[in-house]
């Protein structure tokens, strides 16, 4: 429900925009969109639709808003992201509304025919566009970042058993850092929330995490948002090769589904720790951890681990 403070919220975020501040705000519709850390608008105004996007408190702590513009700007140019009207350097951005398409979830990823296929085509295209992206996103610096900014907020409280399943991934680490993987443009957070699909194609929206990446990542990324069977990763997997994956191919894409949840747990605790009333984010972060042990816990994790290694 779009409620007076959120019309008020966006009302003051348009005055800071030249493309919106001329507009007469009573002629426009006003919808409050998703989202968890951020405020983001359908604005139906007289000469258009516009998204309107405003940074949630405290987010310029782990979010760089000068490499989330270079990114953004980036990934428009190739073609997977809507257009970028404005980018302030308070973080408000401004985009093209993207009329006709539905934001994905877990169970239309699931049930809708033929998502995992377009999914990777959406990335296909995005990685292999020759964009360069500002910033390397570094999976374990990455982690180490987010425990000395949850030791700067003064959280000691984990999930059991956090801090054991960092030194067990040492495994993965090596075995990846084992052969010289590709880097490319990567959206590197591929939330179900962060696709747009009207049955025909898709699109990526939400860039605050992206940079320079193995591309695989953001394929199983998307498949543990989407909690994905193992026929839907193939499918996705194959989509993407244009042909069967081997055993390297399949088994990054394993360590890396457990390694965004071990991530992504850390993220959940900063939400906990700064209040963020979006959701219940020490369910969500003990969740994502559970799912991490579950899958490096399974018996062919090691396999994958040593599919890697080989190369």
């Amino acid at each position: 429900m779009t409620t007076p403070e959120d019309i008020a919220t966006a009302h003051a975020a348009m005055a800071q925009v030249p493309l919106l501040a001329r507009i007469d705000h009573e002629t426009c519709r006003i919808e409050r969109l998703g989202g968890l850390t951020n405020m983001v608008y359908r604005i139906e105004a007289p000469d258009g639709l516009y998204c309107l996007r405003v940074p949630g408190k405290g987010t310029e702590e782990y979010i760089d808003r000068a490499v989330e513009k270079i990114n953004s700007l980036a990934a428009a140019r190739a073609g997977v992201s809507p257009e970028v009207l404005h980018f302030g350097d308070d973080g408000i951005m401004v985009t093209r509304y993207l009329d006709g398409y539905d934001t994905m979830s877990p169970e239309s990823m699931q049930t809708l025919p033929g998502a995992p296929t377009r999914t990777a085509k959406a990335f296909h295209k995005l990685h292999e566009s020759g964009q360069t992206f500002s910033f390397r996103f570094d999976l374990f610096s990455m982690i180490d970042g987010y425990l000395e900014h949850l030791a700067k907020l003064g959280v000691t409280e984990f999930p059991e058993g956090y801090h054991d399943a960092v030194r067990e991934a040492e495994s993965v680490r090596q075995a990846l850092n084992a052969h010289e993987l590709p880097l490319t443009a990567c959206h590197c957070d591929p939330m179900c929330e962060n696709l747009l699909d009207d049955g025909k194609r898709m699109w990526i929206i939400d860039w605050e995490y992206s940079g320079m990446n193995d591309p695989i990542w953001d394929l199983g990324d998307v498949s543990v948002e989407a909690s994905f069977s193992p026929e839907q990763d193939r499918e996705m997997l194959e989509a993407y090769l244009g042909r069967p994956a081997t055993p390297t191919e399949m088994g990054r894409m394993i360590l890396y589904k457990a390694m965004c949840d071990l991530l992504w747990t850390l993220w959940g605790l900063i939400q906990h720790a700064t209040d963020n009333p979006a959701e219940d984010f020490w369910l969500y972060a003990t969740t994502r951890f559970d799912r991490c042990r579950t899958l490096m816990n399974d018996p062919g994790f090691g396999d994958h681990v040593a599919a890697v290694r080989a190369g």
